[in-house]
Protein backbone atom coordinates (compact mmCIF):
# COMPACT_ATOMS: atom_id res chain seq x y z
CA UNK A 1 0.00 0.00 0.00
CA UNK A 2 1.39 3.34 -1.07
CA UNK A 3 1.50 6.12 1.52
CA UNK A 4 0.33 9.58 0.54
CA UNK A 5 2.73 12.40 1.06
CA UNK A 6 1.77 15.57 2.82
CA UNK A 7 2.19 17.52 -0.43
CA UNK A 8 -0.15 15.14 -2.29
CA UNK A 9 -2.73 15.61 0.44
CA UNK A 10 -2.42 19.40 0.16
CA UNK A 11 -2.72 19.21 -3.64
CA UNK A 12 -5.82 17.02 -3.39
CA UNK A 13 -7.42 19.47 -0.96
CA UNK A 14 -6.56 22.39 -3.27
CA UNK A 15 -8.22 20.58 -6.21
CA UNK A 16 -11.30 19.83 -4.08
CA UNK A 17 -11.48 23.47 -2.98
CA UNK A 18 -11.25 24.62 -6.62
CA UNK A 19 -14.13 22.30 -7.55
CA UNK A 20 -16.25 23.69 -4.70
CA UNK A 21 -15.63 27.24 -5.84
CA UNK A 22 -16.48 26.85 -9.54
CA UNK A 23 -18.89 29.71 -10.20
CA UNK A 24 -20.95 27.78 -12.76
CA UNK A 25 -21.43 24.95 -10.28
CA UNK A 26 -22.46 27.35 -7.51
CA UNK A 27 -24.89 29.09 -9.85
CA UNK A 28 -26.39 25.81 -11.03
CA UNK A 29 -26.93 24.60 -7.45
CA UNK A 30 -28.38 28.00 -6.49
CA UNK A 31 -30.82 28.07 -9.42
CA UNK A 32 -31.86 24.42 -9.02
CA UNK A 33 -32.51 24.89 -5.29
CA UNK A 34 -34.40 28.16 -5.75
CA UNK A 35 -36.63 26.97 -8.58
CA UNK A 36 -37.32 23.63 -6.85
CA UNK A 37 -38.48 25.40 -3.69
CA UNK A 38 -40.50 27.93 -5.69
CA UNK A 39 -42.17 25.16 -7.71
CA UNK A 40 -42.98 23.15 -4.57
CA UNK A 41 -44.49 26.25 -2.96
CA UNK A 42 -46.61 26.94 -6.06
CA UNK A 43 -47.86 23.33 -5.96
CA UNK A 44 -48.98 23.81 -2.34
CA UNK A 45 -51.37 26.67 -3.22
CA UNK A 46 -54.71 26.33 -1.51
CA UNK A 47 -53.56 23.45 0.66
CA UNK A 48 -52.82 22.89 4.32
CA UNK A 49 -49.15 23.88 3.99
CA UNK A 50 -50.04 27.26 2.48
CA UNK A 51 -52.60 27.89 5.21
CA UNK A 52 -50.10 26.91 7.90
CA UNK A 53 -47.41 29.22 6.55
CA UNK A 54 -49.70 32.18 5.85
CA UNK A 55 -52.26 31.95 8.64
CA UNK A 56 -50.25 30.52 11.54
CA UNK A 57 -46.64 31.48 10.83
CA UNK A 58 -47.24 34.88 9.21
CA UNK A 59 -50.62 36.45 9.99
CA UNK A 60 -51.03 35.33 13.62
CA UNK A 61 -47.63 36.68 14.77
CA UNK A 62 -48.15 39.87 12.74
CA UNK A 63 -51.51 40.48 14.42
CA UNK A 64 -49.90 39.95 17.83
CA UNK A 65 -47.03 42.32 16.95
CA UNK A 66 -49.31 45.05 15.59
CA UNK A 67 -51.54 44.76 18.64
CA UNK A 68 -48.45 45.00 20.85
CA UNK A 69 -47.25 48.20 19.13
CA UNK A 70 -50.66 49.79 18.55
CA UNK A 71 -53.15 48.22 20.99
CA UNK A 72 -55.77 50.81 20.04
CA UNK A 73 -55.93 49.18 16.58
CA UNK A 74 -57.36 45.98 18.15
CA UNK A 75 -55.93 43.87 15.33
CA UNK A 76 -56.66 40.16 15.24
CA UNK A 77 -55.87 37.36 12.82
CA UNK A 78 -58.77 35.91 10.84
CA UNK A 79 -57.42 33.32 8.44
CA UNK A 80 -55.21 35.16 5.98
CA UNK A 81 -56.43 38.61 7.07
CA UNK A 82 -55.35 41.16 9.64
CA UNK A 83 -58.68 42.50 10.89
CA UNK A 84 -59.45 45.54 12.99
CA UNK A 85 -62.40 47.91 13.40
CA UNK A 86 -60.27 50.25 11.25
CA UNK A 87 -59.79 47.96 8.26
CA UNK A 88 -58.82 44.59 6.84
CA UNK A 89 -55.53 43.69 5.21
CA UNK A 90 -55.15 40.42 3.31
CA UNK A 91 -51.87 38.56 3.53
CA UNK A 92 -51.79 36.31 0.49
CA UNK A 93 -49.33 33.99 -1.20
CA UNK A 94 -46.29 36.18 -1.87
CA UNK A 95 -46.70 38.26 1.29
CA UNK A 96 -45.23 35.64 3.61
CA UNK A 97 -41.61 36.30 2.62
CA UNK A 98 -40.91 32.86 1.20
CA UNK A 99 -39.39 34.09 -2.04
CA UNK A 100 -36.75 35.92 -0.03
CA UNK A 101 -36.26 32.86 2.16
CA UNK A 102 -35.87 30.68 -0.94
CA UNK A 103 -33.14 33.00 -2.25
CA UNK A 104 -31.28 32.83 1.05
CA UNK A 105 -31.69 29.06 1.40
CA UNK A 106 -30.49 28.53 -2.18
CA UNK A 107 -27.41 30.65 -1.47
CA UNK A 108 -26.61 28.70 1.70
CA UNK A 109 -27.08 25.38 -0.10
CA UNK A 110 -24.91 26.44 -3.04
CA UNK A 111 -22.05 27.90 -1.02
CA UNK A 112 -19.33 25.41 0.00
CA UNK A 113 -20.05 25.33 3.73
CA UNK A 114 -19.69 22.14 5.74
CA UNK A 115 -23.02 20.60 6.69
CA UNK A 116 -23.06 21.80 10.30
CA UNK A 117 -22.38 25.38 9.16
CA UNK A 118 -24.97 25.01 6.41
CA UNK A 119 -27.60 23.86 8.91
CA UNK A 120 -26.75 26.80 11.19
CA UNK A 121 -27.06 29.16 8.22
CA UNK A 122 -30.45 27.74 7.29
CA UNK A 123 -31.81 28.16 10.82
CA UNK A 124 -30.41 31.68 11.22
CA UNK A 125 -31.55 32.64 7.72
CA UNK A 126 -35.08 31.42 8.40
CA UNK A 127 -35.21 33.43 11.62
CA UNK A 128 -33.85 36.51 9.83
CA UNK A 129 -36.39 36.34 7.01
CA UNK A 130 -39.26 35.74 9.44
CA UNK A 131 -38.24 38.72 11.59
CA UNK A 132 -37.80 40.94 8.54
CA UNK A 133 -41.17 39.92 7.16
CA UNK A 134 -42.91 40.57 10.47
CA UNK A 135 -41.36 44.05 10.53
CA UNK A 136 -42.48 44.48 6.91
CA UNK A 137 -46.08 43.59 7.85
CA UNK A 138 -45.95 46.00 10.78
CA UNK A 139 -44.86 48.83 8.46
CA UNK A 140 -47.43 47.85 5.84
CA UNK A 141 -50.23 47.92 8.42
CA UNK A 142 -49.16 51.42 9.46
CA UNK A 143 -49.02 52.59 5.83
CA UNK A 144 -52.35 50.90 5.10
CA UNK A 145 -53.95 52.86 7.91
CA UNK A 146 -52.33 56.23 7.18
CA UNK A 147 -51.14 56.55 3.57
CA UNK A 148 -52.44 54.20 0.88
CA UNK A 149 -50.05 55.59 -1.77
CA UNK A 150 -47.11 54.86 0.52
CA UNK A 151 -48.55 51.40 1.12
CA UNK A 152 -48.39 50.61 -2.60
CA UNK A 153 -44.79 51.77 -2.89
CA UNK A 154 -43.68 49.94 0.25
CA UNK A 155 -45.56 46.75 -0.61
CA UNK A 156 -44.52 46.44 -4.22
CA UNK A 157 -40.98 47.77 -4.33
CA UNK A 158 -39.25 49.22 -1.29
CA UNK A 159 -39.77 46.59 1.42
CA UNK A 160 -39.11 43.54 -0.79
CA UNK A 161 -35.83 45.13 -1.90
CA UNK A 162 -34.91 45.95 1.69
CA UNK A 163 -35.61 42.36 2.73
CA UNK A 164 -33.41 40.98 -0.06
CA UNK A 165 -30.66 43.50 0.75
CA UNK A 166 -30.65 42.61 4.46
CA UNK A 167 -30.58 38.91 3.61
CA UNK A 168 -27.66 39.47 1.24
CA UNK A 169 -25.80 41.35 3.97
CA UNK A 170 -26.63 38.58 6.45
CA UNK A 171 -25.38 35.94 4.04
CA UNK A 172 -22.15 37.85 3.34
CA UNK A 173 -21.57 38.30 7.07
CA UNK A 174 -22.23 34.61 7.69
CA UNK A 175 -19.96 33.50 4.82
CA UNK A 176 -17.15 35.79 5.99
CA UNK A 177 -17.50 34.56 9.56
CA UNK A 178 -17.67 30.86 8.73
CA UNK A 179 -15.44 30.78 5.66
CA UNK A 180 -15.25 27.75 3.45
CA UNK A 181 -14.46 24.39 4.90
CA UNK A 182 -14.72 21.02 3.22
CA UNK A 183 -18.36 20.02 2.76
Amino acid sequence: MRSISYQELLDAEARAEARRRRPARLLLIFLAAFFTMQYAWEMSRGGAIERLVIERATVAPAAWLIDLVWPEQAVRAEGHRLVSPHGRLSVLNGCEGLETLFLLVAAVLAYPFNWRTRLTGLVLGTLLVHALNQGRLLLLWHAFRHDRALFGLLHGTVLPLIMVAFCLLGFLWFAARHGTRPA
